[in-house]
C-alpha cells in the first residue's frame, strides 16, 4: 500500500527500507529525517496489538483524529449503565491513545502511516 506518493510500502519501510527524500526538501535535514524515522520505526515495532487496533480504528472510524475518538470513548464511559469490564478497557484505551497522540505530536507523524490498516 502506498501512502502519499513518495513513500515506500509500510512493510518495506518497517523491514529496513528508507523513504526517499522529496526533491524539493532541504538536503541538510537528512540526518534529522533519519533519526525521526528510526524513532518512529522503533516505536511502531513496540506497539501492542491493542495499540495497533486503536491506530486502525482512528484511521478508519474517526477520520484520522484522536480527539474525536477520545471524545467518543469518554462519552461512552460517563454514560450509565455500563459494563465494568468495558469501562476498564475504555480507560486503558484512553491511556494508550494519549500516549500515541503524544508520540505523534513529538515526531510530527501519523502512526496510521506506519501500521498496516487491513
Amino acid at each position: 500500500m502506498l501512502t502519499g506518493g513518495t513513500r515506500k510500502p509500510e512493510k518495506e519501510y518497517l523491514t529496513g527500507g528508507i523513504w526517499p527524500m522529496d526533491e524539493s526538501s532541504d538536503k541538510g535535514n537528512k540526518g534529522l529525517e533519519t533519526s525521526v524515522s528510526k524513532a518512529v520505526e522503533s516505536y511502531v515495532a513496540g506497539l501492542s496489538n491493542e495499540h495497533r487496533m486503536l491506530v486502525i480504528l482512528k484511521a478508519q472510524l474517526y477520520d484520522g483524529t484522536w480527539a474525536t475518538m477520545l471524545d467518543d470513548l469518554q462519552n461512552r464511559l460517563s454514560g450509565k449503565p455500563y459494563i465494568f469490564k468495558l469501562a476498564n478497557r475504555i480507560k486503558e484505551d484512553i491511556e494508550r491513545i494519549e500516549q500515541m497522540q503524544k508520540f505523534e505530536k513529538e515526531h510530527n507523524v501519523d502512526l496510521a502511516d506506519y501500521v498496516e490498516l487491513s
